[in-house]
């Protein structure tokens, strides 16, 4: 096998990476890198309860994740947890040049990025992260707005405290505005994204074509949401085909499209098994097709559905 230095990178073009006996990295149009794979501390993983008292159980649930060699660690300050995920990083001893760390901004009112941004780092505990993006366009009034923030975004990443900077549930008439005034491209959308929610309209091909990174979250969605469906059969099939679970084969539809996939669970066992087998099998773009030609034959959405009328597949 190739090192991993040396090795194909994935990048925000969709193309599939290559076979390999590790998770690759995907590398940003700003030059940085993010791992293909990353644990993520929301839904499931929110705060609930006392805010201002740490829950155990949270920091524990992200230690066993960074114990079992996932450095990329995606949070929020929605959320509510951020100060559990820093307890984690701390207790982990994990060099902090190692992990990948990534909050967002829900852009309250009447509060700067600059406010929010410096909340967030004091509850992590980290003088910088390596993503830091908007949570949602959805606050915005105006697209003057929402420019106006971008531009407050800029100021963090040319500060260095904000390695890199992108969005999260953006359309595309959002990343739009967002790309008339920039100086700094968005170099991520972190979208909801599974076979029952591919964003028609030509969300994915727009990214591509201006070198935006999709993140997925909730790719398991198909499995442990929205089942039974259309996609259970061809999953079935391709995980008996490769000796996986169907989870694994949903996660790895999104790598094989070049796209990170940002997940949790709670269970050791299943963590390492997504770690040890994922980096073991590749769809073909055969299998990667029928999976994604049979989503269209259910919507589901599971976030956001304020936003969206219920037949918008967008």
């Amino acid at each position: 096998m190739n090192s991993e230095t040396s090795a194909f990178k994935a990048d925000a073009s969709g193309t599939a990476p290559k076979q390999s006996d590790y998770l690759p990295n995907l590398k940003f149009s700003d030059g940085n890198e993010i791992p293909m794979l990353g644990y993520g501390l929301g839904t499931a993983m929110s705060k609930r309860g006392n805010k201002d008292a740490l829950d155990e159980k949270i920091i524990n649930d992200t230690l066993t994740a960074i114990k079992n060699g996932y450095y990329h660690l995606d949070g929020a300050e929605s959320y509510g947890n951020e100060a559990e995920l820093g307890a984690a990083i701390s207790r982990s001893g994990i060099d902090r040049s190692k992990l990948f760390i990534t909050t967002k901004t829900s852009c309250r009112p009447g509060e700067t990025i600059e406010t929010a941004f410096s909340r967030s780092l004091s509850k992590l505990g980290v003088d910088y992260v390596d993503l830091y993006l908007i949570h949602s366009p959805f606050w915005a009034s105006s697209p003057a707005e929402l420019q106006q923030k971008w531009a407050e975004m800029e100021a963090l990443k040319e500060s260095g405290r904000a390695r890199s900077i992108g969005v999260s549930n953006f359309l595309r008439e959002h990343l739009e505005t967002v790309l008339q005034t920039a100086r700094h491209p968005p170099v991520v959308n972190q979208i909801e994204y599974h076979p029952y929610l591919q964003h028609a309209g030509g969300l994915l091909d727009f990214h591509r074509e201006r070198g935006i990174a999709v993140e997925a979250y909730s790719p398991l969605t198909a499995v442990t949401k929205a089942a039974p469906g259309p996609v259970d059969a061809v999953y079935e099939r391709v995980a008996k085909k490769y000796g996986v679970t169907p989870g694994e084969v949903a996660l790895r539809w999104c790598l094989d499209q070049g796209i990170v996939a940002v997940t949790t669970s709670s269970n050791e066992q299943r963590l390492q098994e997504w770690r040890q087998r994922l980096p073991l099998f590749k769809l073909t773009p055969k299998e990667v097709g029928e999976i994604a030609e049979a989503g269209l034959g259910k919507h589901f959405r599971g976030f956001w559905n304020n936003q969206f009328k219920e037949d918008d597949r967008r």
